[in-house]
């Protein structure tokens, strides 16, 4: 029996206007309007793109840069709105595409444990359940009772991934294997992130290391143009990317 559908991807398209004049201020970019002469251009970063990704897959998705990869994580991920198409999710996603972008820096680090979690859709009981172990794997000790103001870089990104991960997501979303923190930190993140991507949850994961994307994907979509150019099995797809004219 196959795995249910956890992510449906249909003809999602992605339309830009770009601005062709040369305004310089708000009231040349005004008298323009007003004698409709604005100059504007259509961009589509994603075009006619559909698939569909089952339970406890590993999707690679590949392509040059700006071939549209972090646009399609990002309407998958709800953050960005197709123009065109829709998505249709089985589970919560969970992505690790900007980590703590909900944070208060007013609020404590244990507080934001809270803010976050539930802007990443975990409920107040799975968090009270997890908070010690969020807090261990953060290595930030007594810091977490301290206003966020008063931490590094490093610290809050650490807090950040701690809550994403700790907390097993069932759609996980990935640009790159994340560096977080200082070197050590960053080998325990991205051992953490190999266990999340090999134990059954479903993940989308966008990579220019196709050594990586060979290991760990189940299946690659090669993005071209904004365009679906090749989906299938992850050799094959790989294997006609890296022979690309």
């Amino acid at each position: 029996m196959a795995e249910p559908v956890m992510i449906r991807a249909e003809d999602l398209g992605v339309r830009y206007r770009l601005d062709l004049n040369r305004n310089t201020n708000l009231k040349e970019y005004v008298i323009h309007a007003l004698k409709r002469q604005n100059r504007y251009r259509d961009f589509w970063a994603l075009r006619h793109v559909s698939f569909e990704v089952r339970q406890g897959e590993v999707l690679g998705i590949i392509g040059v840069n700006g071939a549209g990869k972090s646009t399609l994580l990002k309407v998958i991920s709800g953050i960005l709105k197709p123009t065109e198409g829709r998505v249709d999710r089985g589970a919560r996603v969970v992505p690790m595409l900007e980590l703590g972008s909900g944070f208060d820096t007013d609020l404590t680090g244990l507080e934001n444990i809270y803010l976050n979690g539930a802007i990443l859709g975990y409920s107040k009981e799975q968090l009270d359940r997890k908070k010690d172990e969020i807090i261990a794997y953060s290595e930030l000790g007594e810091f977490i009772g301290m206003p966020l103001k008063t931490y590094s870089s490093g610290m809050l990104s650490r807090l950040a991934f701690s809550i994403a991960s700790v907390i097993e997501p069932e759609i996980l979303i990935v640009d790159e294997i994340l560096a977080v923190g200082d070197e050590r930190f960053q080998a325990k993140s991205r051992a953490r992130m190999m266990t999340l991507m090999s134990g059954g949850t479903t993940v989308l994961y966008v990579s220019h290391d196709l050594a990586q994307v060979r290991e760990m994907c189940t299946r690659v979509l090669w993005l071209d143009h904004g365009e679906a150019r090749m989906m299938g099995e992850t050799q094959a797809v790989c294997d006609a990317y890296q022979g690309r004219a």
